[in-house]
């Protein structure tokens, strides 16, 4: 950071019209929700400093302000998730990859799965599920053989973690505009946790998941280096 602010001019956070985020990707996330928790969304362009920098932007030492200048902008919206608690209290938490429900000892989860107000499966048994934005669709969603988006495709992913029954069914593909609810069938005997992005919340009975255009989060990269292209790229990848 020093060696950045040596060669770049640089402001308080209050006085800013861009951030530099300098690590991985787990810190751009971070960056992120706080901007969410704040309510004052910036431009945001990441330069990779940690392991996997999928978000992030090649590091590189001067030049940033030409970099900036020639940046394309990608909007993403996150999802928001409300999360309803065995004991009655709900939680309402922003995510930018994906929202996850897991199983939270050795039993299997039983979940009811609804697509705007409509039971489409009256009972998932598995490890979990999760709902992914584009943007997070090659992390936790691939690992789980959900599909790769593409960056505006107006689209979230539907996954099963490890299902057992309907033990063909792999997932769904759904417009960005849909509302997913997943009810825990016994939450206690079968005890589930719902984790939006880092952020998890424990012994949940039911979790409501729909993307949040409230509040828009906008990302910088290089145009020789996008976010599209690389979404693209990992369809290709074995």
């Amino acid at each position: 950071m020093r060696r950045l602010t040596a060669v770049s001019s640089f402001v308080p956070l209050h006085e800013a019209d861009t951030i530099i985020a300098l690590g991985g990707d787990g810190f751009m996330l971070q960056t992120l929700h706080g901007m969410l928790e704040n309510h004052r969304t910036l431009p945001i362009f990441g330069m990779n400093l940690g392991t996997v920098g999928f978000l992030m932007n090649e590091w590189r030492l001067g030049g940033l302000d030409q970099r900036l200048n020639r940046a394309k902008a990608f909007m993403v919206n996150p999802l928001r998730m409300i999360a309803t608690t065995v004991s009655g209290e709900q939680i309402v938490l922003p995510a930018i990859n994906e929202v996850s429900l897991l199983r939270e000892t050795r039993q299997t989860a039983w979940l009811e799965v609804s697509v705007d107000n409509r039971v489409v499966i009256p009972e998932l048994v598995c490890d979990g599920a999760l709902v992914a934005t584009p943007a997070g669709s090659t992390a936790y969603n691939l690992s789980a053989q959900g599909p790769i988006l593409p960056l505006g495709s107006g689209l979230v992913a539907l996954t099963p973690i490890s299902p057992f029954r309907p033990r063909r069914w792999r997932g769904a593909i759904l417009p960005e505009r849909t509302r997913i609810k997943m009810r825990v069938v016994d939450p206690v005997k079968r005890p589930v946790s719902a984790v939006a992005d880092q952020r998890e919340v424990r012994d949940v009975a039911q979790v409501e998941i729909a993307i949040d255009f409230a509040m828009p989060l906008t990302l910088l990269f290089d145009p020789e280096h996008t976010l599209d292209d690389r979404i693209a790229a990992e369809q290709f990848i074995s």
